[in-house]
């Protein structure tokens, strides 16, 4: 899931650029307590942070910069990013609704001495570049933090505004 994303807006729909990309939206992963994988309000969605689970497993454990590297989380985000949108469409039914991605926080477990934050959360946003084009361009943070739920290396949380 690596690389620069896309500029341009596609004009096709969104299931035909994950279908051409080769990606699939995941089955939305059931919360870990109390609270729900999206939400709307008026005209924006907002995702609940997303681990990088995989088939409902996390395909790696423990700190970036430890038992992690950087690229094997920003290959994480990268699935966090699409575990997010999979919590869009549960609320919306459609990703073509998505006018742009607003804001993108990533949440990194870091070693103590790790810095390249932004670099692993790059894969987030890269793979919603390529993804959404010219919508999936956003404003974004990206945190280190000493854990995060069940180990996950990273997280990411994602808004984006409908067009309707």
């Amino acid at each position: 899931m690596s690389g620069e994303p896309a500029a341009g807006d596609f004009g096709g729909s969104v299931q035909a650029r994950l279908d051409e990309l080769g990606l699939t939206l995941p089955e939305v992963a059931a919360p870990l307590a109390s609270y729900v994988p999206a939400v709307r309000s008026g005209p924006y969605v907002h995702t609940a942070g997303q681990l990088p689970l995989v088939d409902g497993e996390l395909p790696v454990t423990g700190k970036v910069g430890a038992e992690v590297t950087a690229e094997e989380a920003k290959e994480l985000a990268g699935i966090c990013a699409l575990n997010a949108l999979a919590a869009v469409k549960s609320v919306v039914g459609d990703l073509d609704r998505i006018a742009r991605v607003v804001k993108v926080t990533g949440f990194v477990a870091s070693a103590p001495d790790f810095t390249g934050q932004p670099g692993v959360v790059n894969g987030a946003s890269e793979l919603l570049g390529r993804v959404l084009g010219d919508k999936g361009v956003h404003a974004r943070s990206a945190v280190g933090v000493s854990v995060l739920p069940i180990d996950a290396p990273v997280e990411v949380e994602i808004q984006v505004e409908l067009a309707d």
